[in-house]
């Protein structure tokens, strides 16, 4: 493929990604009705319209500001769009924002522009990298509005159509994988503006680690794995748990169901967030349903803490994040690279739960084309894979051109991988990290096990 063909596909992709983008953002607006736009506080997620005004906001100093230095769209909002300039409680105050339709035509116009520029100016390295960057942070905020729906009780996303694409048959048991050289994560020097090469900064530089011989088990742990801690009183046995975990026990609130002016509400954690005990029978709130529970769909909305006490009840640990790269994608030196488990396609509805389609309703032993070359499932998309690593950068690790990507959560996070159900499939990768505080079950976050 000569030059000419290379840019007008990378606009192509570029563009459809960025359609995408702005159709399910706006479907996620405009299918709340008034009065649900205000939703109650909770510190893991953020009002629906300021997401949609933050988002255009940011193409608007990503692209616009740094390809073009032009001013910014009105200037007297931009403090209040951008994240580090307003308080998060004050995102809440409706008397500072525009309402819906001015917060529509804010973005509908940033978006047009946006795509004039794709279309009329020349896409070189730089303008494609940042226009990648501010499509990929568009995403990440199409996930926070989802996991808002399910925090508040709202009606599921439109994209949400609970199918079951791609039955399986279970396959318990270990993955064995030998003791070897392997590489991790993306190179530092690769084309960062190609879609198929593009990785933040956290992912990089690639290097190569010598692991001993782990067995991982080849599915995520179910709901049904869980319930058998929860009846055997795994919330009530302090030995279960880390001094951070019985910690995370005392002071737990619960946020998911509080009124915007209320004060968070005290709560003794007996079982997962969104489960309850109800007419003899234990029950699963997804969105705005109580449903049966489902044993063999995978156990979600867990803290690190949950996911440590069941290891522990269970004799089992939680991976390291490199263990976890290497059960997924088993990519060795000298080989060629494989980007996901099932190698360099895509992620399409048959491959992973992804998009906000089944919303990890679907048993862990589905999608059986997914499976890495060692034989794991579901290892993109379903849920969040908690692994036992703090967050920290890989030695040589540089600063992207967004400083604030990767640097504020290192240190005190916890690496989770893999995706989940409610990621956008043009975000993942097996080398993505993603960073999240250790009490966080607000997210899609499950996780798998190892044998010790």
């Amino acid at each position: 493929m000569n030059t000419v063909d290379t840019t007008r596909a990378s606009k192509g992709a570029l563009l459809a990604d960025l359609e995408r983008s702005r159709q399910r953002t706006r479907a996620l607006i405009t299918s709340l009705p008034e009065d649900r736009l205000d939703v109650p506080y909770h510190p893991g997620v953020n009002p629906p319209l300021w997401e949609m005004g933050h988002s255009a906001f940011f193409y608007e100093v990503f692209v616009f500001g740094l390809l073009d230095g032009t001013p910014s769209f009105d200037p007297s909002m931009d403090d209040l769009w951008d994240s580090f300039h307003i308080q998060h409680r004050d995102r809440w105050n409706r008397q500072l924002f525009p309402g819906r339709e001015q917060t529509l035509a804010y973005f509908d116009t940033i978006y047009d522009r946006v795509a004039e520029r794709i279309h009329a100016r020349p896409l070189d390295d730089q303008a494609l990298y940042l226009n990648r960057y501010a499509v990929f942070h568009q995403n990440m905020h199409i996930e926070s509005m989802t996991w808002c729906r399910q925090t508040v009780g709202y009606p599921a996303s439109p994209d949400s159509t609970f199918e079951r694409p791609a039955p399986g048959s279970p396959i318990p048991g270990d993955a064995e994988i030998p003791a070897g050289r392997w590489l991790i994560g993306m190179p530092d020097g690769s084309p960062r503006y190609a879609s198929e090469d593009f990785a933040f900064d956290n992912e990089k530089p690639r290097f190569e680690v010598d692991l001993a011989a782990f067995a991982i088990a080849r599915q995520p742990v179910s709901n049904g794995e869980f319930l058998a801690f929860v009846e055997d009183g795994g919330y009530r046995r302090p030995e279960l748990w880390s001094f951070g975990g019985r910690k995370w026990l005392e002071t737990e609130v619960d946020m998911a169901l509080v009124h915007a002016s209320a004060e968070p509400m005290p709560r003794t954690p007996s079982h997962p967030l969104y489960w309850r005990w109800h007419d003899r029978a234990w029950q699963e709130r997804v969105f705005d349903r109580w449903q049966p529970l489902n044993p063999d769909a995978p156990a979600v909305h867990l803290t690190y803490w949950e996911a440590e006490a069941y290891c522990e009840w269970a004799g089992r640990r939680l991976p390291t994040e490199f263990e976890w790269e290497v059960a997924a994608l088993a990519n060795r030196p000298g080989e060629p690279f494989r980007r996901f488990p099932w190698g360099n396609e895509p992620p399409t509805p048959q491959l992973a739960d992804l998009d906000a389609r089944s919303m990890a309703q679907n048993p862990v032993f589905d999608y059986p084309e997914s499976d890495s070359p060692f034989g794991c499932r579901q290892m993109i998309g379903g849920v969040w894979e908690w692994t036992s690593d703090q967050f920290l950068p890989y030695d040589g690790f540089k600063v992207d051109m967004y400083p604030f990507m990767s640097t504020l959560q290192f240190g005190d996070h916890k690496v989770t991988r893999g995706g989940s159900c409610a990621t956008s499939s043009c975000l993942i990768r097996g080398t993505y990290r993603q960073a999240y505080l250790p009490l966080r079950n607000d997210a899609y976050t499950g996780f798998r096990t190892c044998a010790r």
